[in-house]
C-alpha cells in the first residue's frame, strides 16, 4: 500500500514560516517610526505577497483589519497560485502595531494553517482564549469558570502551592482575580493591540 503524503508536509511547513518572516521583516523596517498603520500595511503587504507564492488554493478564515479600518487579509480573501491543497488559514501579519510603532518589544507575525473545514470560521470579533502548557488533562480549565478556579485547578494538578503559578494575561481580566488567589501574574500590555480593548 502506497504512503499518502500529508497536505502540510515538512517543506510546506517551512515555506509557511516563510510567510511569517516576510510579514515581520516587513514590519521591522518601520520600529519607531510613530506609525502603526504604516508598519501594519508592510506586514500586510508582504504576508499577502507571500502567501500567494504558496502552491495552494487558500481561504483567510480568521484575519484582522474589517473592526478598525487597518489595511487588512480579510476573511473570505483566496490566497495562493490557486493550485494545490485547499486550505483555511488564520493569520494577524502584526500582533503590537503600537509597540512596534514605540519600538517595544514582543510584537509578532502570527499564521495557522489548517486542511479546509478545520478552522473556525470566526466572525470578526474579540474572543475570551483559555491556554495552558501541555501536560495537563483534558478539562482542567475552563470558560465558564472563574480565573480563581483556573488557577486553583492547574495548581492542583501540577501540586505545586498557588504562589508557584503564573498566570499571564491582560490587566483587566487577569490582576485582581489572580490576587484573590495569591498567585503572581504577568500582565500583557494593553498597548500590544493595534486598537483599544
Amino acid at each position: 500500500m502506497a504512503e499518502t503524503k500529508p497536505v502540510l508536509d515538512r517543506v510546506f511547513s517551512m515555506e509557511i514560516a516563510r510567510v511569517t518572516e516576510a510579514a515581520a521583516i516587513a514590519a521591522s523596517r518601520l520600529i519607531g517610526c510613530g506609525d502603526e498603520k504604516a508598519a501594519d500595511q508592510a506586514a500586510v503587504d508582504a504576508m499577502r505577497t507571500a502567501l500567494n507564492k504558496l502552491d495552494m488554493r487558500g481561504t483567510i478564515v480568521i484575519g484582522e483589519g474589517e473592526r478598525d479600518e487597518a489595511p487588512m487579509l480579510y476573511i473570505g480573501e483566496k490566497v495562493g497560485t490557486g493550485s494545490g491543497p485547499e486550505l483555511d488559514i488564520a493569520l494577524d501579519p502584526l500582533e503590537g502595531t503600537t509597540i512596534t510603532a514605540k519600538a517595544m518589544p514582543n510584537a509578532l507575525a502570527v499564521v495557522a494553517f489548517a486542511e479546509k473545514g478545520n478552522l473556525l470560521n470566526a466572525p470578526d470579533v474579540y474572543m475570551d482564549k483559555l491556554a495552558i502548557g501541555s501536560g495537563f488533562p483534558k478539562g482542567i480549565v475552563d470558560l465558564d469558570r472563574t480565573p480563581a478556579e483556573n488557577i486553583r485547578a492547574l495548581a492542583e494538578a501540577k501540586g505545586v502551592p498557588l504562589s508557584e503559578r503564573m498566570p499571564a494575561g491582560r490587566p483587566r481580566s487577569l490582576n485582581s482575580r489572580s490576587k484573590a488567589v495569591k498567585a503572581r501574574s504577568i500582565l500583557v500590555d494593553s498597548r500590544a493591540s493595534h486598537s483599544s480593548r
